[in-house]
Order: structure tokens, then sequence, then C-alpha cells
């Protein structure tokens, strides 16, 4: 399970213990992690200095948004 804001939908790593989002104060919810994606690019997921998991990022620049 991993964890969303509701309502800016940013994904915490795993292990942080927050109540509320850090980044825009709203609630968080717990989801199911989707199998397709987890671990499909065979890289760590960069984590900034507030627990969110960031956004992969392509090799020739930009990010990779799941559909």
């Amino acid at each position: 399970m991993e964890q969303i804001c509701t309502q800016c939908h940013a994904v915490l790593a795993q292990g942080v213990k927050a109540d509320w989002c850090p980044a825009c104060g709203g609630a968080l919810t717990e989801r199911a992690v989707d199998a397709r994606l987890e671990g499909k690019s065979g890289t760590k997921p960069e984590i900034d200095h507030r627990g969110i998991v960031l956004p992969r990022r392509h090799a020739l620049g930009g990010i990779i948004t799941p559909q």
C-alpha cells in the first residue's frame, strides 16, 4: 500500500510517517500499488527532501506520466 494525497495526488515514499501531505497539507489516503508500474524501470525512484516520490524522467528529458 502506498500513501497518496487526495488533493494534489503526491505519492509519499515507503516508510514516511505523515498525517497530512507535506506538499499541500491535504488528507492522505492509501491505495494498492499497481504491479504493472512497480519496478518496471529497474531504477529506484527519486525522493525529495519532503519524502515525496518524484515523477520518472525520460532519458532524453521530460517527465513520464502513466496513462
